[in-house]
């Protein structure tokens, strides 16, 4: 097992769920995994199949990219000064718990800002 890569994808998931406001039993009933199971996934003892990997990505609303870690080093190169890629990830955990009305407000003002 590629410890490196569990401990990657368990801190990318509780850093997720914790966003969403969710506990470890909930998101792992709705993943179909016994709650011992998350916890050693969260905590970086063992790595999630494939199947288990896309429904994490679909409970978590996190892109597999991020769960993998790969999308931190995007992230920084578009961040603008120190702890850019902090406040990126604040805003994408608010933006998930957005409803449809409110994350086109929020692209709108985005928008804006940028002219």
């Amino acid at each position: 097992m590629n410890e490196e890569l569990a401990t990657r994808i368990g801190s990318a998931a509780r850093e997720a769920r914790t966003q969403l406001g969710l506990t470890q039993a909930e998101v792992a009933e709705k993943l179909g995994l016994a709650h011992m199971v998350y916890s050693r996934l969260e905590r970086g003892k063992m790595l999630p199949s494939v199947q288990t990997l896309l429904r994490m990505c679909a409970v978590l609303r996190i892109g597999s990219d991020e769960l993998l870690g790969l999308a931190d080093a995007e992230e920084g190169k578009g961040a603008r000064g120190p702890g850019g890629a902090p406040r990126l990830r604040q805003l994408t955990g608010l933006a998930r718990k957005m409803d449809e009305e409110q994350l086109d407000a929020l692209v709108k003002v985005a928008q804006v800002l940028l002219r």
